[in-house]
């Protein structure tokens, strides 16, 4: 395999191409999009579900995951997943495009909600009980409402999905995982790194052009990333950095040399030595024990 597959809605099966949004069971979803998402793979849209029978295991960007009962797991594009299934799985899945979402809000968008906001937020979270049937039935509504074509069905489905996100991200915010931070405007400001980082981490590796960038002063920045992840902003730079040859490591055909090429080191030597200190291993050392 060359290249980390990244799936499209045009993608899927013929009902829902061209399509902003996509509901189904997971069972069917896994009988009818097989042929996609049998390998590792990331996505340019927004991911979501619940899964109420079954075990296994869900990989997302190298965080292993376990799959029971009230399992529920929200991914944001460009996030690589990959998952180990029982065969008595069961439950809900909805995918659906940015636009989608923050075309009918004026005053948010979809990446203030804290699980879509950091790659330093987890991914996934186990309900019981009342959160169980709560977020249990918004999928069963969500999975409905796709399957008719009723008067306002968009409206319908972008405020389920609304609502499912704020129940969801309230539990999230409430538990152990999560260190929830009230000042917006740090939010804000990691948000808007992150963005400028996702575009740029290939080429530019300097914290004090990110700061520059973002019209504040290196410490300011540093400081925001101190507070709301406990991360340096040059800390984060290199995690990405890393990230991303994890990932190409892992699921692409390209050798160590050309991934450190590709991620703007010319200099393969530094870059085993800076993948080694933040991943623990050399590259050669992280693929033989990860396969």
């Amino acid at each position: 395999m060359e290249d980390i597959t990244i799936l499209q809605m045009r993608d899927l099966i013929d009902d829902v191409k061209g399509a902003d949004f996509y509901a189904n069971t997971i069972p069917q979803h896994l009988i009818t999009n097989h042929n996609h998402i049998e390998k590792p793979h990331r996505h340019d849209f927004y991911v979501c579900m619940i899964f109420t029978q079954g075990s296994g295991t869900h990989e997302i960007d190298f965080h292993s995951y376990e799959v029971c009962p009230g399992a529920v797991f929200m991914l944001a594009p460009g996030q690589t997943h990959s998952w180990v299934l029982s065969d008595d799985i069961d439950g809900y899945i909805f995918f659906h495009t940015q636009e989608f979402f923050d075309l009918f809000f004026v005053r948010e968008t979809i990446r203030e909600y804290p699980v879509f906001r950091s790659t330093y937020y987890p991914n996934g979270l186990t309900v019981d009980g009342m959160d169980k049937e709560m977020l249990e039935s918004l999928f069963m509504r969500i999975v409905n409402e796709v399957s008719h074509n009723k008067w306002k069905k968009n409206i319908v489905l972008v405020n389920l999905a609304a609502l499912l996100y704020i129940e969801f991200n309230r539990l999230l915010l409430a538990g152990e995982a999560f260190v929830g931070v009230s000042n917006l405007q740090y939010n804000n400001h990691l948000q808007h790194f992150e963005d400028l980082l996702e575009k740029n981490f290939h080429k530019e590796k300097s914290a004090a052009v990110y700061a520059e960038w973002m019209n504040m002063t290196q410490k300011h920045l540093n400081r925001v990333c101190k507070t709301l992840v406990d991360k340096t902003t040059t800390d984060i730079i290199l995690d990405r950095v890393v990230l991303e040859a994890k990932r190409m490591l892992i699921y692409t055909g390209k050798s160590f040399s050309e991934i450190a090429s590709m991620l703007g080191y010319d200099d393969y030597s530094y870059f085993s030595k800076v993948f080694k200190k933040k991943a623990g291993y050399t590259p050669k050392e992280f693929l033989k024990k990860y396969n």
